[in-house]
C-alpha cells in the first residue's frame, strides 16, 4: 500500500485543495500569536500604563487571541471575495493595538468603497504584509508616524507604507527579504525606497488574480524524485511522521529532504512551501 501512495498521485487536485487551506490556516495562526506577542509587548513597554491597566489588558489580549485560537477553524472566509472596505476595516482592527499602546500615530487611507472586491487568499496576504511592513518600519530609531494607503485599479491591489524614520532600512534587511518573498509567492511586487533623514517608503503590488503554478513546476527547481514525493505530501499537509510512514523512510530523513526543499524553493516556512508548490 505505501508504495501506492494514492493521496498524492491519484487526486491532486483535492490534495492542492486541503494543501491550500491548511496553508492558510498556519498563516492565520503564525500571523494571530505575532501580532498578540507585539501587542502583549507594545503594552507592558507603555510609558502611559500603569502596571495593573498593563496586567489587566494583557489579560484581555491573551484572553482574545484564545478566543479567535478555538475559532479558526471557521476559515471559509479565505475561500470567498471581500469587500476591499471591509479588508481595510480588518487591518485597521489588527494594527489597532500598537496605535493604542506602542505610542504610533498610523494614518489610514483608505480605497474607494466601491473598488473590486479582493480574493480572500489576497486580502489575508495584504493584510499579514501590512503588519509585517509596519513591524519592519518601527523596528527604525525614531520612527512616530506611518501611513498605511490602500488603492485598486480593478487589476491589482496598491498598497503603500510610509514612516517619518531615519530612511536607514534596506531591501537586505531581514524583515524586508521576508516581505518580498511573500509578495513574490502572490505574483506580487514588492518596492523599497529609503532616503536618509525623510523615512522609508514601500510599495507593493498583488494581483487580484493570481494564477496558480502547477505542481509539475517544481521540476524547475531540480528536485530529485525522493523530493518530489516528499514535497507532495508537506503539500497535502502530511506531517513528517506520516511522510515518514507513506514513504516507508525514518523522519530524520524526512526531516533532512524538507529542509532541502525549503532552501531550494526558497521558502522559510511548510506553509509557503506548500502554497508554492501549488
Amino acid at each position: 500500500m505505501n508504495s501506492q501512495r494514492p493521496a498524492p498521485s491519484i487526486e491532486p487536485f483535492d490534495s492542492r485543495s486541503a494543501a491550500a487551506e491548511r496553508a492558510r490556516v498556519v498563516a492565520d495562526l503564525t500571523d494571530t500569536q505575532a501580532t498578540t506577542l507585539e501587542s502583549l509587548l507594545a503594552v507592558l513597554r507603555s510609558r502611559n500604563t500603569s502596571d495593573a491597566s498593563a496586567r489587566q489588558t494583557a489579560i484581555d489580549l491573551a484572553a482574545t487571541a484564545m478566543v479567535a485560537l478555538r475559532a479558526v477553524s471557521d476559515l471559509d472566509r479565505s475561500l470567498t471575495e471581500e469587500p476591499v472596505a471591509r479588508a481595510f476595516e480588518r487591518l485597521r482592527d489588527d494594527l489597532r493595538p500598537l496605535v493604542r499602546f506602542g505610542d504610533l500615530d498610523v494614518q489610514f487611507i483608505e480605497p474607494p468603497v466601491n473598488g473590486r472586491a479582493l480574493p480572500g487568499e489576497v486580502a489575508h496576504a495584504a493584510r499579514a504584509i501590512v503588519r509585517g511592513a509596519v513591524l519592519a518600519l518601527v523596528e527604525q530609531a525614531g520612527v512616530a508616524r506611518v501611513r498605511v494607503h490602500w488603492d485598486c485599479d480593478g487589476s491589482n491591489l496598491l498598497i503603500h507604507i510610509r514612516d517619518d524614520g531615519s530612511g536607514d532600512l534596506t531591501p537586505d534587511s531581514p524583515s524586508v527579504s521576508r516581505l518580498t518573498s511573500r509578495v513574490a509567492a502572490l505574483n506580487g511586487s514588492l518596492r523599497l525606497e529609503a532616503t536618509t533623514g525623510w523615512g522609508s517608503e514601500m510599495t507593493v503590488t498583488l494581483p487580484l488574480d493570481v494564477p496558480l503554478a502547477p505542481l509539475t513546476a517544481a521540476a524547475a527547481w531540480g528536485l530529485s524524485p525522493r523530493e518530489k514525493g516528499v514535497l507532495e505530501l508537506v503539500a497535502s499537509g502530511a506531517r513528517n511522521r506520516a511522510i515518514a510512514e507513506t514513504l516507508s523512510i525514518s523522519e530524520n530523513t524526512v526531516k533532512f529532504h524538507v529542509a532541502n526543499l525549503l532552501r531550494k524553493v526558497g521558502a522559510s516556512t511548510r506553509a509557503e512551501l506548500a502554497a508554492l508548490s501549488r
